[in-house]
């Protein structure tokens, strides 16, 4: 069995998930953190950077996953692979954006907290 298309596989995860909340807040007309604000990751990009963004990163888990090795969805070990890259890259976005969004429950008592 070989182990390289399952890395491909798991990296096509990572970028499935990130295509995902650039598209939707692109698409909404919602500007968004990326790579491209100032500062990077932090500041917000326009709807329009983040559809385009959101789109690459569509392409990149499009080549990586589907394009490499013999994907099947049906296959448990190649879904893992995928799967796994996708849940790894939804948990730090989910740390990264709450910290900044206040979605994250810690955050939010320390601030009730304060007040």
């Amino acid at each position: 069995m070989p182990w390289l298309p399952y890395i491909s596989w798991f990296a096509g995860g990572l970028f499935a998930a990130n295509a995902v909340p650039h598209l939707v807040n692109g698409i909404s007309g919602r500007p968004f953190q990326s790579p491209f604000a100032s500062p990077p990751g932090k500041g917000l990009s326009s709807s329009t950077v983040n559809v385009l963004w959101g789109a690459f990163n569509a392409f990149v888990a499009y080549c990586l996953v589907l394009r490499v090795g013999s994907f099947s969805f049906r296959s448990t070990p190649d879904a893992i692979a995928a799967g796994a890259g996708a849940l790894v890259m939804s948990v730090m976005m989910a740390r990264v954006f709450g910290r900044i969004h206040g979605g994250n429950l810690q955050s939010r008592s320390t601030k009730t907290e304060r007040s």
